[in-house]
């Protein structure tokens, strides 16, 4: 692993986060890049996709969306590929989107949330450890959790 950072995903870029594959069970839990990309654009007033990198390899994606009902910032559709999976890019992705929402680029907040399916262990366990914690709401079959920015 090689210096992972988030970069802007744009027209430059976009075509690379197409690509970006799942495995059939982890399609349950995380949306195709596609449509994650289309979400994005529909939010642009307040939603920053990035891709997150190994390197110039793009080995994943995620959103960091602003919610001003809410007065919070929201981690959308954290994915990495299937090859490059469990090699600790979705950890330093999160971190590196924790301080991007401690910036408050859209407006002020004091946390960022997220909803995360408790059948996707992986992840779920991954964001506990990262100083998530479950809010007690619910959203759909997932749960909600939260860290203090």
């Amino acid at each position: 692993m090689a210096e992972i950072s988030l970069r802007k995903i744009d027209q430059s870029n976009g075509y690379d986060c197409f690509s970006l594959k799942l495995t059939e069970e982890q399609k349950l839990f995380v949306s195709d890049p596609v449509r994650s990309l289309a979400q994005a654009y529909l939010f642009k007033d307040q939603c920053t996709p990035f891709g997150i990198y190994d390197g110039s390899k793009m080995v994943g994606y995620l959103l960091v969306i602003y919610d001003p009902d809410e007065s919070e910032y929201n981690l959308w559709h954290v994915m990495i590929d299937r090859d490059y999976q469990n090699h600790g890019y979705g950890t330093a992705a999160v971190k590196q989107a924790i301080a991007y929402a401690e910036t408050k680029p859209f407006g002020r907040a004091d946390k960022l949330s997220l909803t995360c399916d408790s059948r996707n262990v992986h992840a779920y366990s991954m964001y506990l450890k990262l100083g998530f914690l479950p809010t007690g709401r619910m959203s759909d079959e997932e749960t909600e959790l939260a860290i203090a920015i």
